[in-house]
């Protein structure tokens, strides 16, 4: 019964939304203008959230000839901040989303409001946007 969002930047062989298999599994890709992809891990244990960065993307590849290292978030404000610019701005575009769907195809995500860009979100707080 556990809930999972997953925000992935590439391919995805995962089945989201299959019933007795994966419904509780959301994935979500964000394509912008920079190729950019957070590792931040965020789980909620027993109402506590935990909060990893890591530089690995955990393909088998990659972890057999490289040092990749995982590590905690573990002071209170850094965490809320992970969350804050690592997280939730791309659970919330929808400028760039696409929604992955049972069938293996991509869905866009498509604003009720107001169109939102993670990383035009990200720039703006970060002061890097000139206009």
């Amino acid at each position: 019964g556990v809930k999972i969002d997953l925000v992935v930047r590439g391919i995805c062989c995962l089945r989201p939304g299959i019933e007795g298999v994966s419904e509780n599994i959301r994935v979500r890709s964000v394509l912008g203008r920079f190729l950019e992809h957070s590792r931040v891990y965020c789980f909620d244990n027993d109402g506590d959230t935990e909060v990893f960065c890591a530089s690995a993307d955990w393909m088998g590849r990659n972890l057999l000839r490289r040092v990749e290292t995982c590590f905690p978030i573990r002071d209170a404000a850094l965490k809320r901040d992970v969350i804050a610019e690592g997280l939730t701005p791309y659970f919330s575009d929808t400028a760039a989303s696409w929604q992955l769907k049972s069938d293996g195809s991509y869905q866009r995500v498509k604003a009720r409001t107001d169109v939102k860009s993670a990383q035009m979100m990200l720039m703006q707080k970060l002061g890097t946007l000139q206009e």
